[in-house]
């Protein structure tokens, strides 16, 4: 049930401003959502509780254009707190499941859920802000709340720990990507020591 409508031309309100971010975002927002959470249910309330904060800062927010930002970067670190405090279990799959004749992507699709259910929460998030929504290295690492080589660290690890455990989702010669994987990461090791 929503409140009275304004008339067409009249400034619109901060609570209808709020209503139509929310029927804007939410569908982005719960996407990258399900990624952290892997349950539809907990990627749902993640997301109603960041909306919920955002709410609280909407009069700062909309004046400065920054509500999904600081959406997001509150879902974020709600999702870390949350896995912090209760430390659930993860699901882990013991196969996945045939192809399917009509959807060719889905064994794709659980594969790689599965495998970053398999992250820490802070390189799961790291990795589907880079990799999945496509996120600068700035923008993730401002999302995240941590310096960039922070950032960089998490990613690097997520992907030796997804290449090593899933091997099967590696294109090409997986031997032959973490060789130059661990190349290109001494080497940048290298450069931040000297």
């Amino acid at each position: 049930m929503s409140g009275p409508t304004a008339p067409p031309g009249a400034p619109q309100t901060r609570q209808g401003e709020f209503e139509d971010f929310v029927r804007a975002r939410s569908g982005a927002l719960c996407a990258s959502a399900f990624l952290l959470t892997g349950d539809r249910g907990l990627a749902e309330d993640l997301v109603q509780d960041a909306l919920a904060r955002t709410w609280r800062s909407w009069k700062r927010l909309h004046q400065t254009a920054n509500a999904e930002a600081y959406t997001r970067r509150t879902m974020y670190h709600l999702h870390v707190s949350r896995w912090r405090r209760r430390k659930v279990a993860e699901i882990a799959v013991d196969a996945v499941p045939e192809r399917a004749g009509r959807e060719p992507d889905t064994a794709l699709r659980l594969a790689v859920h599965a495998a970053l259910l398999s992250l820490p929460p802070t390189q799961r998030a790291a990795i589907v802000l880079r990799y999945f929504e496509d996120r600068t290295e700035a923008a993730a690492a401002a999302i995240l709340d941590c310096p960039i080589t922070t950032l960089r660290a998490r990613v690097q690890r997520g992907l030796r720990r997804l290449r090593v455990r899933f091997p099967e989702l590696v294109l090409g010669d997986p031997d032959a990507q973490l060789a130059q994987w661990e190349r290109e990461f001494n080497a940048e090791k290298g450069e931040r020591r000297a």
